[in-house]
């Protein structure tokens, strides 16, 4: 479950970054240049973070919510 969440989570952060980055511009000064670098940034820090949480979920927890679900769903048919 927790994965369908992180490759959400992903999706739409690079969603957002396909619409953002034509309308961003680094190059320029002042506050609008700051602002764009730190939306980029905190974009990209995003993605890594749910990436990251994507892959390296440990087996253990994934197998452990699987066994879960299939006892709930389970106790639901009796």
């Amino acid at each position: 479950m927790k994965k369908n969440r992180y490759l959400l989570c992903i999706l739409l952060a690079a969603l957002m970054l396909y619409f953002a980055v034509p309308r961003l511009s680094v190059t320029a000064g002042g506050t609008q240049g700051i602002f764009s670098i730190a939306w980029l940034g905190f974009a990209l820090m995003v993605i890594a973070g749910n990436l990251t949480a994507l892959l390296y979920t440990p087996k253990r927890q994934i197998l452990k919510q699987q066994l879960g679900q299939l006892k709930k769903k389970s106790r639901s048919f009796h």
